[in-house]
């Protein structure tokens, strides 16, 4: 035991010494590190963006670096097909997330805007072999149909396809360049947030965020990064590293997540720089609904709790203490209808006022 703890502190240090400073707990958020190591309490906002600063860092010292704007080429959104519904109008579009890379997703405009600006909320999709379609309304189940349902209350949504579903399975992250496949969708829902802002029918200060399982970690993962995301609800999406499948992270290392867990870390949560319970503060004090079944097999319940109370005192230090909540229904892993619905008043709570 007294040589584990030795090699961890050793890698501790190693990762420390190499980018930004360590933290072997994750879940005790009120403090910040020097480049020195030195310990300081966070006392207020000001001190907050230094961890909040090494959280991303830790973030993308596992996930590889956020692109720069040097990858921000035109969108050059290209229509591939139209269907006009009763309440919306659905496209089928393409656009480049950087130069050579075409994103296939769904735009929903509902209708008869007569010219008002109306929020907007990208919707990534769940693991399924559609990809896009689900969210979007075309295939798939009901319940995860949230671009569909979303419209129909009045938003424009855009659900795109993640790398390695739907009409983008044969894009390679890892050969283009990236880490991983989380961060290419982060960078790809960066892009998705540009189309959205871009649209003469959306105001660009209202746009939040909605997905289930797959969907529900990248929406934390891109609320994280970028602030532009003003509300956010993830079902399904998350628990603690060490109450993940009782601490083994091979699901999270795979070429569709993040392969350095496995190659860096050996899949030890406790090597690992950053965990939930930093993702969700560093996103404070935007809102944040978590749905987060009891029964879900994937995501262990207990260890959502941990991740939200360690959290919650981030977003009362920052004045927004009602605003990161968590719901429990008495399910498997899904999206139950009380919980969708609970979930758009969520959105429209703080994106229709």
């Amino acid at each position: 035991m007294r040589r584990a703890v030795l090699v961890l502190v050793c890698l501790t240090v190693a990762a420390a010494a190499d980018g930004p400073p360590a933290y072997l707990d994750h879940f005790k958020l009120l403090e910040w590190r020097d480049a020195a190591g030195a310990v300081h309490p966070i006392n207020g906002a000001a001190d907050w963006e230094k961890r909040r600063a090494d959280i991303i860092s830790n973030m993308q010292v596992v996930m590889g670096p956020l692109p720069d704007d040097s990858k921000r080429v035109p969108l050059d959104v290209q229509v591939l097909a139209e269907e006009k519904l009763p309440k919306f109008v659905r496209r089928k579009i393409t656009y480049l997330a950087e130069s050579g890379d075409r994103v296939p997703a769904y735009l929903l405009i509902p209708a008869n805007l007569n010219g008002r600006k109306v929020p907007a909320v990208l919707c990534p999709h769940q693991t399924t072999p559609r990809g896009k379609e689900e969210p979007a309304g075309v295939a798939g189940s009901p319940t995860k149909q949230t671009a569909r349902e979303l419209a129909e209350r009045g938003y424009v949504t855009l659900a795109p396809d993640y790398p390695g579903f739907g009409e983008y399975k044969s894009y390679d992250p890892m050969a283009h360049g990236y880490a991983s496949a989380t961060m290419k969708g982060v960078w790809n829902h960066v892009r998705a947030i540009d189309l959205l802002q871009s649209l003469p029918e959306v105001d660009g200060d209202r746009v939040g965020c909605i997905g289930h399982s797959l969907g529900g970690h990248n929406t934390l993962f891109i609320a994280a990064f970028d602030p532009r995301i003003k509300a956010a609800v993830t079902s399904c999406g998350f628990t603690s590293f060490p109450k993940y499948k009782n601490g083994d992270l091979t699901g999270w290392s795979s070429n569709h997540y993040m392969p350095r867990i496995a190659k860096l870390y050996h899949k030890d949560p406790r090597q690992v720089p950053f965990d939930f319970p930093e993702v969700l503060a560093a996103i404070a004090p935007r809102p944040v609904l978590a749905i987060c079944p009891v029964h879900d097999d994937n995501f262990e319940v207990s260890g959502t709790d941990d991740c939200v109370a360690a959290a919650k005192p981030v977003y009362e230090l920052l004045g927004a203490k009602d605003a990161l909540q968590i719901l429990h229904p008495d399910c498997k892993h899904e999206f139950p209808d009380d919980m969708r619905q609970a979930a758009y008043a969520w959105l429209d709570r703080w994106l229709k006022q």
